[in-house]
C-alpha cells in the first residue's frame, strides 16, 4: 500500500488499471442493529459491489463494525467488537451515516 497526496492508503494492484481505493475493498464487514435507510441484504450487495466481505460474526479479521441506527442497546457484536479492538485488533465501529457516506464514495479513481 501506498500513501496517495490526501493521506490516505491506495491498495495497487498488477494491473494499474485495477487500482481500488475504496476503503471497504477487500475488508471484512459486520452489521449490527437494524439499518434505517435499506435492508441489510440490500446494504451487503453495496458491501460486495466495493469488493467487501460481509461477514455474520465479529472475529480477529474483522475491519469494519457498521452500528445501524435502530439498534436499541449495545449488541453482542458490538460488544465482541469492543473487546478485540480492548486486545488490540484493529476493527472501526462506524455509524450507519459515516456507512452511507461511505458507500456514495467513488469505487475508484
Amino acid at each position: 500500500m501506498n500513501k496517495n497526496i490526501e493521506g490516505s492508503e491506495d491498495i495497487l494492484l498488477s494491473d494499474s488499471a485495477q487500482r481500488q481505493t475504496h476503503p471497504f475493498y477487500n475488508k471484512r464487514i459486520v452489521i449490527t442493529g437494524a439499518l434505517s435507510t435499506m435492508t441489510r441484504s440490500e446494504a451487503a450487495k453495496k458491501v460486495r459491489a466495493f469488493g467487501g466481505i460481509m461477514q455474520g460474526a465479529v472475529t480477529q479479521d474483522t475491519n469494519f463494525v457498521i452500528l445501524g441506527n435502530k439498534r436499541r442497546s449495545i449488541s453482542t457484536k458490538q460488544q465482541r467488537a469492543e473487546g478485540l479492538i480492548s486486545l488490540g485488533y484493529d476493527i472501526q465501529m462506524i455509524f450507519e451515516d459515516d456507512f452511507l457516506w461511505l458507500l456514495s464514495m467513488p469505487k475508484n479513481n
